[in-house]
């Protein structure tokens, strides 16, 4: 049985990949008294898994299509587990099937294949936006050091296959994540100012380079959403945008979707402090940082715009989500934004 706990856009792809996921659940030993629920919808889907028979809990997550191939998904899961076995963060566990696979691959209604991963459930909460958020994002920083030093370090197989996230993936004409210029609520005066703003981050990016000391293997989206903090434990969720981009670039992402958020000052400040305690960071590293946020935003008003259809936190932000990035563009161009 499948239980959908919210009100989600897209009801027919739902009612698609219910089917997937019940068909995926097959490869796995769990009881016939077993419940599904649909938890999340955004660049994947995800559901929970309760076996009530055996007492065991799992996430199940439905890649989305022509995203990450299997062997990219595989790539991933090989970077989760060398992390955890150097002891560096404690992501999920990829559950095998009865075969040891850990990629389940279903076709939907429509004939396309579905690739699927079957995770541990972890205990523990997510950290809210509420409050004073600087012990959080100093543990923030603290993660990403350490994840950037071990992906500096590590050695992965030669079969080890991630993207690239910089200006031509992000904002470029094939842009991952959709094209800014087709966001939101753009008409002309906000493509006028959103193109500066695009030439500016592009111009400063070049200028910083992407060298090995600055340019490498990062989670690439770690912020306070994809943390379960259960009691002393803090572990690492959803690694499916972990790739090679900007190490700053992880701080750009912490603030994704708050990037107007009076306290963003205080929580680089923090953030910085947690990481420099653990991997040094010269002058010219911090200030590319803004112009790194900029780079999320313009990326991320390109996601609302192709995936509001469907995904829910794309669809609540709307035209506002582009309105607001066109106020921080106006403080960046003009130099006060984070000053």
């Amino acid at each position: 049985m499948v239980r959908h706990d919210a009100s989600y856009n897209a009801v027919v792809m739902m009612t698609s990949l219910d089917a997937v996921a019940v068909s995926a659940l097959k490869n796995y030993d769990f009881s016939p008294n077993t419940a599904v629920t649909l938890t999340n919808v955004s660049e994947n889907v995800t559901y929970r898994v309760d076996d009530r028979g055996t007492g065991r809990s799992a996430a199940l997550r439905i890649h989305r299509l022509n995203y990450h191939s299997k062997a990219a998904i595989e790539s991933e899961l090989c970077w989760m587990d060398a992390l955890r076995e150097d002891g560096v963060v404690a992501p999920p566990r990829p559950m095998t099937t009865r075969d040891g696979a850990r990629i389940v691959t279903v076709d939907d209604d429509r004939g396309l294949a579905r690739h699927v991963v079957l995770f541990e459930w972890l205990p523990g909460h997510t950290p809210t936006v509420e409050g004073d958020l600087v012990p959080s994002f100093r543990v923030l920083g603290t993660l990403a050091a350490k994840m950037h030093s071990h992906g500096s370090m590590w050695q992965p197989p030669a079969s080890f296959d991630r993207y690239t996230c910089n200006y031509n993936t992000a904002l470029g004409l094939k842009a991952m994540w959709g094209r800014w210029q087709e966001g939101l609520g753009i008409g002309r005066s906000e493509r006028k100012l959103l193109s500066r703003l695009d030439t500016e981050v592009g111009k400063r990016l070049v200028g910083y380079g992407a060298g090995r000391d600055r340019f490498g293997l990062a989670h690439n989206d770690l912020r306070l959403a994809n943390l379960l903090v259960d009691g002393d434990h803090i572990h690492v969720i959803d690694f499916d945008d972990c790739g090679y981009s900007w190490y700053m670039y992880d701080f750009a992402a912490s603030v994704s979707f708050i990037e107007d958020d009076t306290r963003v000052p205080d929580w680089m400040s923090a953030w910085l402090d947690g990481y420099t305690s653990h991997r040094p960071l010269s002058k010219v590293d911090i200030e590319i940082i803004p112009t790194l946020i900029m780079f999320r935003r313009l990326l991320l008003v390109g996601w609302v715009g192709s995936r509001h259809e469907y995904a829910d936190e794309a669809a609540k932000l709307g035209t506002g989500f582009t309105s607001v990035t066109c106020d921080l563009a106006e403080a960046y161009l003009t130099g006060v934004y984070l000053m």
